[in-house]
């Protein structure tokens, strides 16, 4: 697969870009024999442009309404990061409320940590929580805003909560006559269509809302199209859609992240892993939460003895505050300088390291915990794992519903 999103990847991997940089997907990057230091950069195509980087799509648009944002600490515009509530209030737009999703709208808060309602001290803007008494905007919430503009950075699967907070949002809005703006961005793992769909609704829930895989390969504003055109909102209601597309994007480009999209997604490694290694969050492991490298570590005291690798999970304020396993020192895994780039070729989920660890775990009964159910979206993980099945033999159980959720979602793609 001879594209810029490896030679990107290589880079971001390589020499730790953080959150400061800004994306140079679109580039190709050669390096000098003669150094391992000196990287040429050769500019062969244009950069992605993000929806909300072209204000002038949707700015006058804007201008006379009501307006209302649901964003996050990655709502950013320009090279200057400067967070798209602030610049658009700065050029004039009437913006009434915020909305806030997992994280809040700064995006401090802990992973699963509620999130109270505020007044922004930066803007003095009303900040309503989506991620703390309701996940639905209220009558109350909504009253007197004629749009409501969606810029928040996700990362393709279907347990990262995002796309809840856009169902709900979208939901709301049709049953209120207010239409919806999102300002579209990359996916960075938009390579990635894989996974069981999820089918079985006794399973539905906050992170598992569609029958979708765990990872569909959509950005936000695809994706909306989708629960549009497929009726999942409830009634079936249409929301009244405008979507500002992406300049120059392409699913298999490579995008680094100017802002990590949650606080334990902090590295271009782990936002390439989390679709795989998130499901370990089912199970009574650490995946490396209160630690400096979440989502590349994973591990449990029990396996000392079966592996030299070893971290102890701390509480980490605003980040993982109570860690799983806090204070334990955990054997496993290390994969902070795995190739991501063999993710990317195989365009696959890993389940070979959640296999490999249950072998590994001493006490099998208490490998996995109830949670690991709603990750899947069914009961079968947990079932085909104990019974011995292969990774080749679950993936086979995925079939027919993956082929037909592929082509069912070329309706909705917005690029190649």
């Amino acid at each position: 697969m001879k594209n810029t999103f490896f030679a990107t990847l290589v880079l971001c991997l390589a020499f730790g870009v953080t959150k400061a940089n800004y994306a140079t997907e679109g580039d190709v990057f050669k390096q000098k024999p003669t150094s391992a230091k000196k990287v040429i950069r050769q500019k062969t195509t244009v950069p992605i442009i993000t929806g909300a980087d072209q204000t002038d799509l949707y700015i006058d648009y804007l201008k006379g309404k009501n307006v209302g944002m649901v964003v996050n600490q990655t709502s950013v515009i320009g090279k200057s990061l400067t967070p798209s509530p602030d610049s658009l209030l700065k050029r004039g737009v009437l913006i009434k409320k915020i909305f806030g999703p997992e994280h809040g709208f700064r995006g401090n808060a802990a992973n699963g940590a509620r999130v109270a309602d505020e007044i922004d001290a930066k803007t003095g803007v009303p900040v309503v929580s989506l991620y703390g008494k309701h996940y639905k905007p209220t009558d109350e919430d909504l009253k007197g805003l004629d749009i409501i503009v969606f810029d928040i950075q996700d990362v393709g699967t279907r347990f990262y909560t995002y796309i809840s907070t856009l169902h709900y949002v979208m939901e709301a809005c049709a049953e209120h006559n207010v239409e919806l703006m999102i300002l579209d961005r990359p996916n960075p793992n938009g390579y990635l269509v894989d996974g069981p769909v999820m089918t079985d609704t006794t399973y539905k829930s906050f992170v598992g809302m569609h029958p979708i895989p765990a990872a569909h390969g959509m950005t936000i504003g695809e994706y909306a199209q989708m629960i549009n055109g497929e009726g999942w909102l409830k009634n079936k209601v249409k929301c009244q859609l405008k979507v500002i597309k992406l300049a120059n994007y392409k699913h298999n480009m490579a995008y680094q992240l100017p802002v990590w999209p949650s606080p334990n997604l902090n590295s271009q490694l782990s936002i390439l892993l989390y679709p795989s290694i998130c499901l370990f969050e089912g199970t009574t492991l650490s995946l490396g939460r209160g630690t400096q490298f979440p989502f590349t570590v994973v591990g449990h005291p029990s396996l000392k003895g079966k592996y030299t690798f070893s971290f102890t999970p701390i509480s980490i304020p605003g980040v993982s505050d109570n860690p799983p396993l806090k204070g334990q020192t955990c054997y496993g895994i290390d994969l902070r300088n795995f190739d991501a780039k063999k993710l990317v070729e195989s365009k696959k989920l890993n389940l070979a390291w959640l296999i490999e660890l249950y072998k590994a775990f001493p006490d099998k009964s208490h490998f996995f915990n109830a949670y690991i159910n709603k990750l899947w979206g069914s009961e079968e993980l947990r079932k085909q794992v104990e019974a011995g099945k292969t990774e080749s033999e679950i993936r086979q159980s995925w079939e027919p519903a993956l082929s037909r959720f592929k082509e069912m979602r070329k309706k909705y793609l917005l690029y190649q």
